[in-house]
């Protein structure tokens, strides 16, 4: 299997996973707080990354099987821990993200984003916030299927 191929489908599978994770088997209870300072915040985004992480595995071991992949798996497990390390430090970045232009930006990504210069396209859009917040994701999700393509077959 080509290592194209390789990457491709850890790609796909990956992202689909994020999108499940992310967006279905999140529970309220890790969504609401997982930004939150202390204990509480740290004990949900681990909950959430925990289950997000677990999730990517399990579709990225269907790829690997029913493609035909023959990921090395040792390239494979730094390639979610590369996802899950990241996908924490976004989830817990400081809060929600502006949705009243007026309010002051809460999430690191979108401080930098408005120290960036990107500020005017953050006021206008109230989605501004999630879309960084998932380019981040993804942008890293792509580095993490390059990890897995790295590796090789077995």
């Amino acid at each position: 299997m080509s290592r194209a191929a390789q990457f491709s489908a850890a790609y796909a599978a990956l992202t689909a996973a994020h999108e499940v994770a992310d967006h279905i088997g999140q529970p309220d209870r890790d969504a609401g707080p997982k930004g939150r300072p202390g204990a509480e915040g740290r004990i949900a985004c681990l909950r959430h990354v925990a289950s997000y992480t677990a999730t990517q595995a399990l579709a990225l071991a269907v790829a690997d099987r029913g493609l035909g992949l023959r990921l090395n798996w040792r390239w494979a497990t730094t390639a979610l821990l590369v996802s899950a390390a990241t996908h924490y430090a976004a989830d817990r970045s400081g809060g929600r993200w502006a949705e009243d232009p007026e309010q002051q930006p809460t999430t690191r990504m979108v401080r930098a984003a408005h120290r960036d210069g990107l500020g005017g396209w953050l006021a206008r859009d109230p989605q501004a916030g999630y879309r960084i917040d998932q380019a981040w994701h993804k942008g890293w999700i792509a580095i993490a299927a390059g990890v897995v393509a790295a590796g090789g077959g077995r």
